[in-house]
C-alpha cells in the first residue's frame, strides 16, 4: 500500500537512519496537502499553522507504531483530523460557545482574513459547509477540494465507502438547497 518512496522515509524513520532528512522529506511531501486539508477545518491560517505543527510532531513521535496497513497519507491525515478536531473543541471550551457558534465566528473571521483569496461565492460556499454535521462537513471537503478517491476518504475516516457516498450526497444536496434558498450570499 506504500508507495516506494513511503517506505523509504518511513524506514529511515523507524530505524533512526538519518531521521532529519527522512523527516524533512515526509514534511516536504505532505505539509501543502495537509495544511489545505485542516485550513478546510479550521478556516483560520495562524490556527491551521499551529495545528500543522502539532501534527508533524504527532508523527514524528509515532511513525514508530504506523503498521504501514494503510497508506502514509491515510495515516497523517487521520491524525491532522484529530488535531483539528481537538483543536476546535478547545477552542470552542475555552470561548465558552458551541461548536456550531465557533463555526459562525471563523467564517465571519474569513472575510477579513488575509490569507482568504475567495470571492463572494467561495464565501457563500463557506458558510453553506458549515451548516453541515460534521462527518459530511469532512467528506464533502476532502471530496471536493482535495479530489481524494472514496475508498482513501474512507481510510482516513475509518468508515465504509457506501457510508462516504451517501454522506457526500447529502451534503451536496444541503449546500445547494442552502445556496438556493439565500441568493444574497452569491449576489
Amino acid at each position: 500500500m506504500l508507495t516506494d518512496k513511503e517506505k523509504e522515509i518511513v524506514k529511515k524513520l523507524k530505524e533512526n537512519k538519518n531521521p532529519d532528512a527522512a523527516f524533512q522529506e515526509l514534511v516536504n511531501l505532505y505539509k501543502e496537502p495537509l495544511y489545505w486539508h485542516i485550513r478546510n477545518m479550521l478556516k483560520d491560517h495562524e490556527d491551521t499553522h499551529d495545528v500543522l505543527q502539532n501534527t508533524f510532531i504527532k508523527v514524528f513521535k509515532y511513525i514508530k507504531n504506523f503498521k504501514e496497513e494503510s497508506k502514509l497519507y491515510s495515516w497523517m491525515y487521520r491524525i491532522a483530523t484529530n488535531e483539528s478536531i481537538t483543536f476546535l473543541n478547545k477552542k470552542a471550551k475555552k470561548l465558552n460557545i458551541s461548536n456550531q457558534e465557533l463555526q459562525d465566528h471563523l467564517l465571519n473571521n474569513l472575510e477579513s482574513d488575509t490569507y482568504f483569496e475567495g470571492n463572494k461565492i467561495q464565501l457563500a460556499l463557506q458558510k453553506a459547509i458549515a451548516q453541515l454535521p460534521e462527518k459530511q462537513k469532512q467528506v464533502f471537503n476532502m471530496k471536493y477540494f482535495q479530489d481524494l478517491k472514496y475508498k482513501e476518504i474512507a481510510e482516513i475516516l475509518e468508515i465504509s465507502e457506501g457510508a462516504l457516498k451517501s454522506n457526500y450526497h447529502h451534503a451536496v444536496k444541503k449546500i445547494k438547497n442552502f445556496l438556493d434558498q439565500d441568493q444574497t450570499l452569491i449576489d
